[in-house]
């Protein structure tokens, strides 16, 4: 297939949903031509040119079934996802988390992308939404030239908010005299995959007083000029990834009871819990790099080397990434899209990933998998399908086609959205056991689908 060759599909977007996406219609046997505008038109998070690259944290999340993330992930494994398949042969160790090699997993995808024959990969921006069959998948970074097509398609300002990556570093810069290895919360279940590094609450107040008065990055003018005219305020952050800075000015307490809580952790130098505790998880597969367990932060990259080494445990500690904030960009999807991922009145036009409000790696994945199998079906003629609302994939992807417009924010896989079930006498059942039935009844109900749909 060459440049000139009509496709079956455009794919607008390299990432995670759009990689899934053409996969899933070539192997369906479309012609898909996938355009990726990176590394020619960088973006604020990305750092080259590697398809599905992993920005944020390297973990997907739970991998047990009785977990949202799991079910999620287990279902992905019964529909044949791509990207679960490399993500499970990248995973380094995190417990009972599935975590991924960054590198070693967009290799692998890129790699898998590149010599699929049905494939064409062309590394340009595609300005505009064109107007043969499409999956657009441009992510939350999608350029201003595009946002501004889809804009005009829409007819509506997009919602947008601000996201944060946390910083990451080497493994040998870490004093382990003072941090010590333990599991997630001091429980069973792994080989103490997480570094920890106590702190008292002397350490901790002065670690708050120094986050709290720290030179904060200001905001690119690019990603203050959003649609509306409406400068950024705090207001505006997605709520599941706040800037430590940010957190803190809520409270003196706020960072000792989120992500610093030391809940089951014992010091090893005194056989006592602490009262914070920072956290860090492995980045790599050689395990060389950690990265700091929910420290998104917008500091300035000096006070992020200047504050966070005064953790106790990372006094020496060699950034291989600093943390550092973007503009997320989504569409307003109940009034835009079908729950089969297709535009309200557009049959050929697909939207996949961030863009639509699904939040986490694993939620991308999955989208750009509907997305994918449904444009192949449109294209051969069939129609589309629509997952049952008892799974995991079908709850998330009718939450984001039928939220409220009045608090639509991005969502990640959670029971909380599944239709609810009669646990017995007054739902008395454990959380564990709630999910164990969840996830049950879930996988049934894709099995039953997936007969009826071959």
């Amino acid at each position: 297939m060459n440049h000139h060759d009509a496709p079956d599909l455009i794919v607008i977007g390299g990432g995670l949903a759009g990689c899934e996406a053409a996969w899933q219609a070539a192997e369906r046997g479309l012609k898909v031509h996938l355009y990726e505008m990176r590394p020619d038109i960088p973006t604020g998070a990305h750092t080259g040119g590697a398809l599905a690259e992993v920005v944020c944290s390297n973990s997907l999340g739970s991998n047990s079934p009785d977990h949202a993330a799991g079910l999620l992930k287990a279902e992905l494994r019964q529909l044949g996802s791509l990207l679960m398949r490399i993500a499970d042969e990248t995973a380094v160790p995190a417990g009972t988390a599935l975590a991924v090699d960054r590198d070693a997993f967009s290799a692998q995808v890129t790699q898998t992308i590149a010599q699929h024959p049905n494939i064409e990969l062309i590394r340009q921006e595609m300005p505009e939404i064109p107007g043969s069959p499409v999956i657009v998948a441009s992510g939350p970074l999608t350029s201003s030239r595009l946002s501004q097509s889809i804009q005009q398609l829409t007819g509506q300002a997009h919602l947008y908010f601000f996201d944060a990556i946390a910083p990451i570093v080497t493994n040998d810069s870490i004093n382990m005299d003072i941090a010590y290895r333990a599991s997630r919360h001091g429980g069973e279940g792994d080989e103490g995959d997480y570094i920890n590094c106590p702190m008292t609450k002397d350490e901790y107040d002065v670690f708050v007083d120094a986050l709290l008065t720290a030179e904060r990055i200001t905001l690119k003018e690019f990603e203050l000029e959003l649609v509306g005219g409406v400068r950024a305020g705090e207001h505006e952050f997605f709520e599941g990834c706040l800037p430590v800075e940010v957190l803190a000015r809520r409270g003196r307490k706020s960072l000792a009871y989120g992500p610093l809580r030391p809940i089951g952790l014992k010091d090893p130098r005194t056989g006592r819990g602490t009262y914070a505790v920072v956290q860090l998880r492995q980045d790599n597969l050689a395990g060389s790099l950690y990265n700091l367990v929910g420290f998104q932060t917008n500091l300035t990259y000096p006070e992020q080397r200047r504050v966070l080494r005064m953790i106790p445990g990372l006094e020496t500690a060699e950034f291989a990434r600093y943390g550092q904030m973007h503009r997320n960009t989504f569409i307003f999807s109940p009034a835009l899209l079908r729950p089969t991922l297709q535009f309200h009145n557009r049959d050929d036009l697909f939207f996949a990933g961030q863009i639509t409000g699904v939040e986490g790696y694993v939620g991308n994945f999955a989208s750009g998998l509907l997305a994918g199998w449904n444009a192949a079906r449109v294209y051969h003629g069939q129609p589309p399908v629509t997952l049952p609302q008892e799974t995991m994939l079908g709850a998330l992807v009718h939450y984001i086609t039928h939220a409220s417009p009045a608090d639509f924010q991005p969502m990640k896989a959670n029971f909380g959205i599944l239709p609810p079930m009669a646990f017995g006498p007054r739902g008395r059942r454990g959380r564990r056991e709630r999910g164990q039935l969840f996830a049950q009844r879930a996988l049934e109900a894709l099995e039953m689908f997936l007969k009826d749909n071959d």
